[in-house]
């Protein structure tokens, strides 16, 4: 059973998140000038070339609301985690593929991503993190070993024990009990959320409290139908609907189901995993791509879903936006769903059912001069020309602490 969380702790919670919310679209010129869980950056591709503070941080909704069924929490999800710009070659040749994200996979985790999109492979004897190249991996699309990402989910889990994170591989190993074999070998196999346990034809997942309580904090899902008998790993589109990924996936007005997901208004899934990224990832128009279309695609995937809201939203370099992105797109999704409220943080602890308090707005003054195209931050990113930096991990390490302290 959770603790209940003194009135102390939770105001500091709250004054600690609103405290960054009011300066949100503040004019800054370095790192400075923006509290913590903001970073100072721009966003040219919308003519916004002078700096402001922008959100780097995701407000966590169990902490604000617990003890619903997992299915009613809406996560963000970074598409291909592992394909991070400058990440180190760790093979004899020069990587000539795309990149996905910014900064390294732990510090997805700290700013508030819990779900990971990891495309699998056999490669030099061992499995690896790789983008395809005719279905194979090759020395230059390849990032790193499987393992080495996964003993970083494994340290946040542990640091972490009220926390819950989820896989979904892409999966083009074929070595017998490959991923069992390396899940294991990175010390995850402890968290795991046994398949036999699942819920099927659409019901509802065991609540998170009961999920922490039980250690079941990683759900781990597979494309490969088969593994489900041979692994015992869940079978992706068994257990969840999706759109389309890439191009398809950002047409205005249009979400569509995969082609290997039931239809999204299935009643036989209880998940729903929504992707918004392009083909082809630019990172100068990632900003742009979290601005006003995302917000508008979360609504048209709610309808095309029988008013069924996406439970993790993919997303390629999750930090950039023209102010909020994709993290106050998921306030509101889950203050939609968690307490009928236009935003998470008016949710109420124990409060009925769209009794939501007064929340201040973000600050909208104008920017000021500054250098277009630049960033910056507390932690710096793991690539990136223009130095873009991430904001500092040390307010959501506080921020973890005191849930943990609240829901443990």
């Amino acid at each position: 059973m959770m603790k209940t969380c003194t009135t102390a702790t939770f105001l500091l919670i709250t004054a600690l998140f609103f405290t960054a919310q009011s300066q949100l679209l503040n004019s800054c010129s370095t790192a400075n000038d923006c509290p913590l869980g903001l970073y100072c950056g721009n966003c040219p591709s919308l003519a916004k070339s002078q700096p402001f503070c922008i959100r780097g941080q995701a407000q966590i909704p169990t902490s604000l609301v617990s003890g619903l069924p997992f299915n009613k929490y809406s996560w963000l999800v970074t598409h291909n985690a592992f394909s991070i710009l400058d990440a180190p070659l760790l093979t004899a040749a020069q990587r000539v593929t795309f990149y996905n994200q910014e900064d390294s996979v732990t510090n997805q985790l700290m700013n508030g991503v819990r779900g990971l999109m990891l495309d699998m492979y056999d490669f030099e004897n061992d499995i690896w993190l790789c983008h395809s190249f005719r279905g194979q991996c090759y020395n230059f699309t390849a990032f790193e070993p499987a393992v080495d990402a996964l003993k970083e989910v494994e340290a946040f889990l542990t640091q972490n024990p009220s926390e819950i994170v989820t896989i979904i591989i892409e999966d083009y190993v074929r070595s017998p009990k490959g991923l069992t074999r390396v899940f294991a070998d990175a010390g995850l196999d402890k968290y795991w959320f046994p398949v036999a346990k699942m819920p099927r034809r659409g019901a509802d997942w065991p609540t998170v409290n009961t999920m922490v309580k039980n250690n079941y904090r990683l759900l781990v899902f597979t494309s490969d139908s088969s593994k489900e008998a041979s692994e015992g790993i869940a079978y992706q589109w068994k257990y969840m609907v999706e759109n389309e990924p890439g191009d398809p996936g950002v047409v205005p007005g249009s979400c569509p189901n995969r082609k290997e997901s039931k239809p999204l208004n299935s009643k036989s899934a209880s998940l729903f995993l929504m992707n918004y990224f392009p083909t082809i990832p630019v990172q100068s128009e990632a900003c742009k791509e979290h601005s006003a279309p995302l917000a508008d695609m979360v609504g048209t995937c709610y309808k095309a879903a029988g008013n069924m809201m996406p439970n993790f939203v993919a997303v390629n370099f999750y930090m950039r936006s023209d102010g909020g992105g994709v993290f106050d797109d998921l306030d509101r999704m889950n203050g939609q769903t968690l307490c009928g409220c236009a935003t998470v943080s008016a949710c109420q602890a124990g409060a009925p059912f769209g009794s939501c308090k007064t929340v201040g707005m973000p600050n909208t003054s104008s920017t000021t001069t500054g250098t277009a195209g630049s960033f910056s931050g507390s932690v710096q990113l793991s690539g990136d020309a223009s130095a873009v930096n991430a904001p500092g991990v040390s307010f959501m390490c506080l921020f973890l602490v005191l849930i943990n302290f609240c829901l443990l």
